[in-house]
């Protein structure tokens, strides 16, 4: 094992990511104004909180800050986050691009929320609580190869409720050329922008959500990617293609069909396919090595017909089932993989996923991902932005450090920012003024409370 760094190196940490900052400066000129020195401000609060933190707090610890010059940097400045969400992939593709091993990954977070006026905001499915619950919902591509990992791609979907709320649209800056789309609309944009840069991948990741949707499955293969998707277990196909038709007009029943049909449905749940498969079935196939273990798993592949939408037979792909011998968790996948495809590659597919959910506790555990303070359509992206960005810092550094140690995680690097990075030292004077802040603050959230509810 690897451990050769010295004190030189941690204190060569900071001048490093002046460095990696003065590469993005650019995007954070405006007509007006020049928000450099707030750009990297917040980048610093993000890596001396400890535990949650916003920019409400970053000025607690950072330098020569103030609430009020975060709060224009995030929800008014009117920089441009697309660019440097570009200059970001452009950067992951030098770091940890891999046409053969590297692969992009569709999945989403949620946000639970108070009130109605976060932009987005609305009842729908928190997977974060498990259940329908107020909240905003980001749709986000990462870049995964092998262990390194990162977000490069956001989106903010808006319910329908939202495109139709004119009055709530005007408040929050949504722009009126935003129209409604569905999540996997937004997922199959964000791929196809990924091709446009040029990102290089061998496949396309999904969780179940995304997963189920045939619409995106096959625009995904019509276009000649290949894709790894998480299934729900409740999902129907065929072991061999059923004949379709229109079924004859049964006597004294109804008008005649004209819809095609499946006309002998002999389709299985996936989980009762699990259920049939012998023991010669199942192959041992080693998937990524873990802290304490090598992980191995049991793993089953099938070529099925998987039951599209209008509950027609869809083309024929790889039904792929894991079954975790140490805790008997079991999971199901479909994948356009061709037909000469090995078990250890579709292994690899299906392990690569385990990083995408790494990815999100990164970014909420290290980066604030999830901690913010922002109501309005441009806050929201500027501080995905950030912490995208973020991200990508403490990757490329994890890299550069681990050559010389070589478990570093992503995590110590923070860590050994939480530490080097200089702090501002607060005199009773300006601790009282912070704290008249925060109750001003909070003042103005219970009038809005009490407004709301009278």
């Amino acid at each position: 094992m690897k451990f050769s760094i010295s004190v030189e190196d941690i204190e060569g940490l900071h001048d490093k990511l002046n460095c990696f900052h003065e590469g993005y400066i650019s995007h954070f000129f405006t007509k007006t104004r020049n928000m450099t020195k707030q750009s990297y401000q917040y980048i610093q609060g993000k890596f001396l909180a400890k535990g949650k933190g916003n920019m409400c707090t970053y000025p607690k610890d950072v330098p020569d800050c103030n609430n009020q010059s975060l709060q224009h940097f995030v929800s008014n400045s009117p920089w441009d986050h697309r660019p440097v969400l570009d200059h970001i992939q452009r950067d992951v593709t030098e770091a940890i691009g891999d046409k053969n091993h590297g692969s992009i990954h569709v999945d989403e977070c949620c946000f639970p929320k108070q009130g109605k006026g976060s932009v987005g905001t609305a009842p729908q499915y928190c997977g974060r609580l498990g259940k329908v619950a107020n909240c905003q919902v980001g749709v986000f591509l990462g870049y995964t190869k092998e262990s390194y990992r990162t977000l490069i791609d956001e989106r903010l979907y808006l319910p329908k409720k939202w495109i139709s709320d004119k009055k709530r649209r005007k408040k929050c800056g949504v722009p009126w050329s935003v129209r409604f789309k569905k999540k996997t609309e937004l997922a199959w944009e964000m791929i196809c922008h990924a091709q446009k840069k040029k990102i290089p991948f061998s496949w396309i990741g999904m969780d179940s959500l995304y997963g189920r949707d045939s619409w995106l499955r096959n625009k995904i293969d019509k276009h000649g990617l290949i894709y790894i998707a998480d299934i729900p277990c409740n999902l129907r196909v065929w072991l061999q293609k059923p004949k379709t038709g229109v079924p004859e007009r049964k006597k004294g029943r109804g008008r005649p069909p004209k819809r095609e049909q499946v006309l002998d449905d002999d389709s299985v749940r996936v989980d009762e396919l699990r259920k049939r498969a012998t023991d010669d079935a199942w192959q041992r196939v080693f998937i990524r090595d873990t802290e304490r273990r090598e992980l191995w798993t049991n793993m089953t592949c099938l070529r099925v017909y998987p039951r599209e939408e209008d509950d027609l037979p869809g083309k024929e792909c790889w039904l792929i089932i894991r079954e975790d011998p140490q805790n008997g968790e079991v999971k199901y996948q479909y994948s356009n993989a061709p037909a000469d495809t090995s078990i250890d590659r579709l292994a690899e597919m299906s392990g690569s996923r385990y990083w995408i959910e790494r990815t999100f506790e990164d970014g909420k555990g290290i980066a604030g991902l999830a901690d913010y303070q922002v109501r309005n359509w441009t806050g929201w992206h500027h501080h995905m932005t950030m912490t995208i960005l973020a991200m990508l810092y403490l990757m490329e550094l994890s890299i550069d450090l681990g050559k010389k140690i070589e478990l570093l995680t992503v995590q110590d690097v923070k860590e050994i920012f939480e530490v080097i990075m200089p702090k501002r030292h607060i005199t009773s004077e300006e601790l009282i003024q912070l704290i008249l802040e925060k109750h001003k603050r909070r003042m103005s959230a219970r009038r809005s409370h009490h407004r709301r509810n009278k």
